[in-house]
């Protein structure tokens, strides 16, 4: 059996007095943080949480919501993260379309909820978990948690446990549905490869909306480890946290690295009781890493590749293979190795394998693999092809198993470790007047890795600027899925025989200097 809810109660068992969670001044140990689950878990029972009923989350990271993510599945329902960074609307669909019953909110969010509450169609309570007054409308935590502690509802193996929501390649989001099994056998298989021992201090500052902190949360509870919070990443208080609380392990996208070893206090902090950091989301420029590795020398760096709907590990680059020198050098350019567990192939788009060395779609089975889109049966079946997960992202495989990401096949922008898929900025653009046409490409940053461009061509007699389309989409959709830079040209765009825009045509000139079409 298979069951996100049993770690939590093994941790309790294995180390029961060892800290679990330390948030400023709040710490419990795994017995009392189990205990905690329990009753939070009967106070969602009691506002309708049972099987299946879905409760969102919209929060910064913190001990609570830690908690939320397993006390939602103790009580029988699914938890769902909610991207802090999403603009009003897009907030809105993803509640609605889950049917989300209950919302969980801190004070960062509570005036955007505020705006928002009258559209949600489903949700009928809200629980603040923050600290101070509680705002009008809302139930507090600790009435909340308040109630009697309930027996664990026996969610396992196939049930959905977490319904996390992705970008759109036609412009709605889906929710990738995960299930016990997928998010338990994930973390069993990442800890052959990703080192993570029993009572090792962790240090959550990448957002625990994202998958990847999930996975982190879901190995941490494995092993019964510390996990400390920090409400969103800073280059300084990160440095500071792994001082004060000698952390061992963190999860960094490679952006969040970048920042850390180039800030100016880098060299006044201690950071040397950091055994490994986890790095992934986004490829990592070769330039970040080798300072890294010289500014935290005792170090070692993993890289993880995966996507949400493999829960979300597919390969790891092992630390031995993070050198520029000696017999295991050659592979700091490649995404690791599967996971044990893990079937990996490189598919031709007759979904046929092809040779090492030769490029074609990153495809892949195992117990990770998501149940599906939900309520979107053609998207999953188009996905999940005859047992196969297609990644979307074009690759090969070397005569060792190593697997080199070239390109992608899903229309699809990688900017600081968030995905922006195009279409979702193409539908905002054209809801500006002036707009005739538009393709959105993801173009080469130095920081962010790629950077989000809208090509324009613009209604004639139409008066308009990048400045205004920019502004347009930030009401709309997310800061990050905004474009940051707009050309305008007056020719249509190129267009394919089947009279889809020709995106690899404008891409061109942008990355014709680069030895891959990705950043």
């Amino acid at each position: 059996m298979f069951s996100i809810t049993q770690l939590v109660t093994r941790a309790a068992q294995v180390n029961a007095q060892g800290l679990a969670t330390s948030d400023n001044d709040r710490q419990q140990s795994w017995s009392e943080l189990l205990q905690k689950i329990r009753c939070f878990a009967g106070g969602l029972r009691d506002l309708g949480v049972d099987s299946d009923v879905c409760a969102a989350i919209l929060a910064l990271n913190s001990d609570r919501y830690f908690e939320f993510m397993f006390a939602v599945p103790w009580a029988g329902g699914v938890f769902q993260p909610i991207n802090t960074r999403l603009a009003g609307p897009e907030v809105v669909y993803w509640l609605n379309d889950s049917e989300a019953e209950v919302l969980v909110l801190d004070a960062a969010f509570a005036p955007l909820v505020s705006e928002i509450k009258d559209q949600l169609k489903h949700v009928r309570h809200f629980i603040f978990i923050d600290e101070g007054p509680v705002p009008a409308g809302c139930l507090a935590y600790a009435d909340v948690i308040t109630a009697d502690p309930i027996d664990d509802a026996g969610r396992s193996d196939d049930d959905v446990a977490g319904l996390f929501y992705t970008g759109g390649t036609t412009g709605r989001s889906k929710g990738v549905m995960l299930s016990h099994k997928n998010f338990v056998c994930n973390a069993l298989q990442a800890m052959s490869m990703i080192t993570l021992n029993p009572a090792d201090r962790i240090l959550h500052v990448a957002p625990m909306f994202h998958i990847a902190d999930a996975f982190i949360c879901m190995m941490s509870v494995s092993v019964a480890g510390a996990n400390y919070f920090q409400p969103a990443f800073e280059p300084v208080a990160t440095m500071l946290a792994v001082e004060t609380h000698k952390i061992q392990r963190v999860l960094l996208v490679p952006t969040m690295i970048n920042m850390l070893v180039n800030h100016p206090e880098i060299d006044n902090h201690n950071l040397t009781t950091l055994l490994s950091i986890l790095y992934g989301a986004s490829p990592m420029p070769e330039a970040v890493i080798k300072k890294a590795m010289d500014k935290i020398p005792g170090t070692q760096f993993i890289q993880a590749y995966g996507q949400t709907e493999a829960a979300p590990a597919i390969t790891v680059l092992m630390p031995e293979r993070h050198t520029f020198d000696g017999p295991l050098a050659g592979k700091m350019k490649a995404a690791g190795q599967a996971l044990p567990g893990i079937d990996l192939c490189i598919l031709d788009e007759n979904n046929m394998p092809v040779d090492n060395g030769v490029v074609g779609e990153i495809c892949m089975r195992g117990a990770n693999v998501m149940l599906g889109y939900r309520n979107m049966e053609e998207q999953t079946s188009k996905t999940i092809v005859n047992g196969w997960l297609h990644t979307g992202d074009g690759g090969y495989l070397d005569d060792d198993g190593f697997l080199f990401i070239v390109d992608r096949v899903k229309d699809m922008i990688i900017s600081g470790g968030e995905n922006v898929y195009s279409a979702e900025v193409e539908n905002a653009l054209y809801q500006h007047a002036a707009v005739s046409q538009c393709a959105v490409i993801g173009i080469p940053h130095q920081k962010w890795g790629e950077q989000v461009h809208a090509i324009v061509v613009a209604h004639e007699a139409a008066d308009i600027t990048e400045d205004d389309l920019i502004g347009h989409c930030r009401g709309l959709i997310a800061g990050f899925k905004c474009p940051r830079s707009v050309s305008f040209q007056a020719e249509p765009l190129p267009l394919s025989g089947a009279g889809k825009i020709l995106k690899t045509e404008l891409r061109k000139p942008y990355w014709k200097s680069g030895e891959r079409s990705v950043n």
